[in-house]
């Protein structure tokens, strides 16, 4: 059996918190032999919730802090004052190699900061990108980055393809990943200033498998496997994904109860459908990896429900397994030397 993943939960992030955190650590431990949990928050609530279910209780351990950082306080000021919350006590669990791992709904801003500040940048990574996968129709892409850098710099943005490229192939297992620059049209001379001068040199980078520009309309579609922009575009992007995903279903699911024709109908076509829209779930995905990070930090939405939390956990043994950590630095290493 491989060595366990310890992952330190965040057990007071989110708007459901502790409860929905503690169900996920239960399930995730209940599913995978591979994941043991550190539940990070204030302890008396977090054991009521835990008397609620069944699991492996070595598996599971409970580690107490008494302060939460809220959403809307200063991320800086939060967390340099309270070095008691659930957030920075985790997050010093991964500096000091207690924890592999730290998964949080909580605010995010905090956990941006709280990660590059504990955690640390992997030497040679200027930005730390967020990187949730998408559904589409040909299975996943990776969003990078989606809210971390809202101003970045070509020299990022090429970065950003090369370790989201690097996930996709050694954690979701695409060999070499399409990448492709978002893009107001497919045609090289269009974009902002950003991506103007970012496109000839992605075009030039020999380690990636660079297809150019992608216009939002074709993301769904799964024409790329690495979707790389700026914080702002990319976060733009995935809520209008969320949105438009959860109004989709929502009037589907409306429409086969307008009849009683349309309701017998329902009926043959649930099982399909109900496989078919769990694929477009977002929360089937689990959280975004903060990458270029030298410990592995996940960030999952804070109105996350446990189905969410519980992938975004079984996620960082996947993340840990294939040593993502690892191969960044050492595609970094070889760059700087080919640079030289």
């Amino acid at each position: 059996m491989s060595e366990q993943v310890r992952v330190a939960v965040d057990a007071m992030g989110g708007d459901f918190a502790p409860a929905e955190p503690v169900k996920a650590a239960v399930e995730a431990v209940n599913a995978s032999p591979a994941i043991s949990v550190f539940l990070v928050g204030r302890e008396q609530a977090v054991q009521e919730e835990l008397g609620k279910y069944q699991y492996p209780q070595d598996r599971i351990t409970v580690v107490d802090a008494q302060e939460v950082i809220e959403t809307g306080e200063p991320p800086v000021h939060a967390i340099r004052a309270k070095k008691d919350s659930s957030l920075v006590v985790a997050l010093t669990m991964v500096k000091k190699g207690e924890a592999d791992a730290f998964v949080s709904s909580g605010s995010t801003g905090a956990v941006l900061v709280g990660g590059q500040l504990y955690a640390g940048k992997i030497k040679g990574v200027e930005r730390a990108p967020l990187a949730p996968l998408i559904p589409t129709a040909k299975g996943v892409s990776l969003l990078i980055d989606c809210g971390a850098n809202v101003d970045a710099r070509p020299s990022h943005l090429i970065q950003f393809a090369k370790m989201g490229s690097i996930y996709m192939e050694h954690v979701v297992g695409i060999k070499n990943p399409r990448v492709a620059l978002v893009n107001i049209g497919a045609e090289e001379e269009k974009g902002n200033a950003l991506v103007k001068e970012t496109y000839p040199q992605l075009k030039a980078c020999q380690d990636i498998n660079f297809v150019g520009s992608i216009e939002a309309r074709d993301i769904p579609a799964g024409q790329a496997d690495v979707i790389v922009c700026e914080a702002f575009v990319g976060n733009v992007i995935l809520k209008l994904y969320e949105g438009l995903g959860a109004t989709l279903i929502s009037k589907i699911k409306k429409g086969m109860m307008t009849s009683l024709r349309s309701k017998l109908g329902a009926l043959l076509v649930k099982p399909a459908l109900k496989e078919t829209l769990k694929d477009f779930d977002v929360t089937e995905y689990g959280g975004a990896p903060l990458l270029g990070l030298k410990g592995l930090v996940v960030k999952t939405h804070g109105s996350a429900k446990a189905v969410e939390i519980k992938n975004g956990i079984l996620q960082c043994a996947q993340f840990k397994q294939a040593d993502i950590i690892g191969k960044i630095q050492n595609h970094l290493m070889v760059t700087k030397k080919e640079d030289m």
